[in-house]
């Protein structure tokens, strides 16, 4: 038994070891849900004080792309985005945002698995989140719309609480800079690689899907959208996407992280 002690020994540091190196990365994470109410409180302390909300949707995204992506994609681009400012977290990402009529369906909810609420609860959901954030010491609440559907919404709500905000030190940002990278910036980069406003699209196309490619690509079915036959708007596609990769993702992505950073060291105080 006496020879077992060693050993023991060992095998015991080791696993406490490991479980500080699984620990670590949740305390360095900049996700909020991620890290415990005191965590947050010190985080805040130190001057972390800026909070990104990435606005997703569950929509259909044609055959080959899934309902999620607005969903992913907003929280990757928000992790980085936070990670360069050095001094920001990352909420949860809010997935149920306006989609069209339920009845009769329209817009997206014409296809299986949209989900769609009313702007009201949509801007209410806001600002209440906003309300929560700026409770606990967060002075910049920052949304990142990834979905133009709702764009006004989120100009309505941040007004709203800039409004009952006048005066205190704490803002919400609607942060236009962010939409326009990942649309009309993109589609610039994209036309000077010889990709086309009508390939890039609007919804589902090369351009969304490039995004994709780049941030997450188990999202796509790459390999059956090769050899696919073109896409439609009755299929939910307003783009060709056949020909994305995830290098032209990736420059969209640098774009929009890029953008993104330096709007918000503008706007905030």
């Amino acid at each position: 038994m006496t020879r077992l002690a060693p050993m023991l020994a060992l095998l015991l540091v080791a696993s406490v070891a490991a479980t500080g190196a699984a620990g670590a990365p949740a305390a360095a994470s900049v996700e909020l849900a991620d890290l415990t109410s005191p965590e947050v409180a010190a985080r805040v302390a130190a001057g972390t004080t800026t909070i990104l909300v990435p606005i997703g949707g569950t929509e259909q995204n044609g055959p080959y792309m899934a309902l999620g992506k607005h969903d992913v994609r907003a929280r990757l681009l928000a992790e980085r985005i936070a990670t360069r400012l050095g001094d920001a977290l990352v909420a949860p990402v809010i997935a149920y945002v306006p989609e069209g009529s339920i009845s009769p369906p329209t817009e997206h909810m014409r296809f299986a698995g949209t989900i769609s609420i009313p702007a009201a609860a949509f801007e209410a959901t806001l600002t209440g989140a906003a309300e929560s954030f700026r409770a606990h010491g967060f002075r910049d609440v920052v949304f990142l719309t990834d979905h133009g559907g709702y764009i006004k919404s989120v100009q309505r709500a941040v007004a709203t609480l800039d409004r009952k905000w006048a005066g205190s030190g704490a803002r919400a940002h609607a942060l236009p800079e962010y939409y326009r990278a990942s649309t009309a910036g993109f589609e610039a980069i994209l036309a000077r690689h010889g990709i086309g406003a009508a390939e890039a699209g609007t919804h589902a196309g090369l351009a969304d899907t490039a995004l994709m490619l780049a941030l997450d690509p188990s999202l796509v079915h790459a390999d059956a959208l090769k050899s696919a036959p073109p896409l439609s708007p009755k299929q939910g596609v307003y783009g060709d996407p056949r020909r994305a990769t995830a290098a032209l993702g990736q420059l969209g992505v640098d774009l929009i992280v890029d953008d993104s950073v330096r709007a918000i060291q503008r706007v905030r105080p």
